[in-house]
């Protein structure tokens, strides 16, 4: 009897949860400023209107280089986390990683306050570059956390066999281990990057005005004309992180097939 009414309100929870997003392209072909039904017939309009916005492109220009750097610093300062949390036993190991991941559990609102009266207090102005400080502090537990899964489903035997064979600890870690958990490197970059693309909060906080997408994103809605192109612009973008974190949760799953490993729960 339970059956049937759990899966009711599982298909009532995902058409609730996604019936908005699934509206974004609905109104993005439609040919009318007010959104609103009855829809008035199809267009292509607001996507070249889209395409055709100077500012938009800056802002997304930056938007790149923010998430690109984000990602990469985030992946990197990951690997070494998870490597030593799951490798190394060492004193204050568990404060100490508890400390990496606060920022999962933490408000985002609180976060990017806190980082706005510290840099303001150092004397350290605002631009693109504390907003990769911002994002990296937020990003970092999410590569944390899929790293150390992809370095828990490492077979540690095939190290201690490179060991035996005369290679370095170093040499070990940089033909053995790494190559066996990039798959999981790749899902861990794709996913701070996609986080850091979306993000808002840390980049209206730390922005100092400068163009970032997604606050250029909400200050355009002011405009009732600019909100066709930005729902153009809100259907390119769910479809660029559908794209982006399927393919990040195909290569953790391969990273721990290739390991030997059991998967226990994905992003999808």
């Amino acid at each position: 009897m339970k059956a049937p009414y759990l899966r009711a309100f599982t298909l009532f929870y995902l058409l609730f949860l996604y019936s908005p997003i699934l509206l974004l392209p609905i109104f993005a072909f439609n040919d009318g400023r007010v959104v609103a039904f009855p829809l008035q017939g199809f267009t292509t309009a607001w996507f070249a209107e889209m395409f055709a916005d100077q500012n938009l492109r800056i802002a997304a220009k930056n938007s790149l280089v923010i998430a690109l750097s984000v990602a990469t610093l985030s992946t990197v300062l990951g690997i070494f986390a998870a490597r030593a949390s799951v490798r190394y036993r060492f004193p204050g190991k568990a404060p100490l990683m508890g400390l990496i991941m606060l920022p999962l559990v933490l408000p985002e609102m609180i976060v990017a306050m806190a980082l706005l009266v510290v840099l303001l207090s150092m004397g350290i102005p605002l631009s693109l570059f504390t907003v990769i400080v911002g994002q990296v502090l937020i990003c970092t537990p999410f590569a944390v956390a899929i790293l150390t899964s992809a370095f828990q489903s490492l077979d540690r035997s095939l190290e201690e066999a490179a060991l035996d064979l005369g290679e370095t600890p170093w040499s070990t870690f940089r033909l053995i281990v790494l190559p066996l958990v990039m798959p999981g490197i790749m899902a861990s970059f794709l996913i701070c990057f996609t986080i850091s693309f979306d993000e808002f909060i840390i980049a209206n906080f730390l922005g100092s005005g400068q163009p970032i997408l997604s606050v250029y994103i909400f200050g355009q809605f002011r405009f009732p004309a600019k909100v066709p192109s930005m729902l153009a612009l809100g259907t390119v973008l769910v479809c660029f992180s559908i794209i982006l974190l399927g393919f990040a949760e195909y290569m953790r799953r391969r990273g721990i097939a290739k390991a030997g490993g059991k998967d226990s729960g994905g992003f999808l």
